[in-house]
């Protein structure tokens, strides 16, 4: 409910914004990617063959119920944009997977090897902006 003015001086600087925006994306109740699909996102990234994980990853991704696909759709888009430009603000896609993975894609409770996830997290969040034009 709050009226933020984007036009404050506080707003200039990028890593106010990406923190604002990383801060937003995970403190919601459920990740973009959903607890109930975790387990397959990180199934189908551990697939050896190329071809048939670029489907799975394709199918998963359409999969997603429409609000969290379509805000996928236009996060990763931008996402790319920011990768495009690398050579100036030097995040790589390794770089945006690292700082975006995490936050994008949990389990439901952090049970388990949380730096094997992680590993994981990074992995999707790196194969779909290198994949935008194929999956959405």
């Amino acid at each position: 409910d709050e009226q933020l003015d984007l036009d404050d001086g506080r707003w200039e600087d990028i890593h106010v914004v990406t923190g604002a925006l990383k801060l937003f994306l995970r403190e919601l109740p459920e990740p973009l990617v959903p607890f109930s699909h975790f387990d397959k996102f990180i199934a189908a990234i551990k697939i050896q063959d190329p071809s048939l994980r670029g489907h799975c990853m394709r199918d998963l991704v359409l999969s997603l119920p429409p609000a969290h696909r379509d805000t996928m759709k236009v996060l990763f888009r931008h996402l790319c944009r920011v990768v495009e430009h690398k050579e100036e603000n030097r995040m790589s896609v390794q770089s945006v997977a690292i700082v975006f993975g995490p936050t994008l894609l949990r389990p439901a409770s952090e049970e388990g090897n949380m730096a094997m996830h992680m590993v994981f997290q990074n992995q999707v969040v790196e194969h779909i902006l290198n994949h935008y034009e194929y999956i959405f």
